[in-house]
């Protein structure tokens, strides 16, 4: 196994994107391997890692497939039903409160 290339943060050559950088270009890794790496130094910590991807190395995002869709949907009306009221809440519930705003308010004004 080759030794990953290292660079600090902001200086890596043109040709390389991290995950998310790949995203928004509509590409993907396409199964390839780590091309090199950022490292962001901290004072009292270990550096922040990003993993770099060769961008001409990278794949079109695959399309989205209508089944692939529904189930994208299904999965995010599930979350957006309150388990407490049964209601859409209009928005995805966060699980650290694991209930709607409507039901998080009556649950402080019972406690209160």
């Amino acid at each position: 196994m080759a030794a990953l290339l290292v660079y600090r943060w902001r200086l890596a050559p043109d040709g390389y994107a991290t995950y998310r950088q790949l995203r928004a270009l509509g590409l993907r890794s396409g199964g390839q391997d780590v091309a090199a790496q950022l490292e962001r130094p901290r004072r009292r910590r270990g550096p922040l890692v990003a993993y770099l991807y060769r961008i001409d190395q990278a794949k079109p995002v695959r399309p989205m497939t209508p089944a692939k869709r529904a189930a994208l949907a299904k999965a995010n009306a599930a979350q957006r039903i309150c388990p407490n009221c049964r209601h859409d809440a209009g928005y995805r519930i966060p699980r650290s409160r694991g209930m709607c705003g409507t039901c998080v308010h009556h649950e402080e004004q019972r406690t209160a």
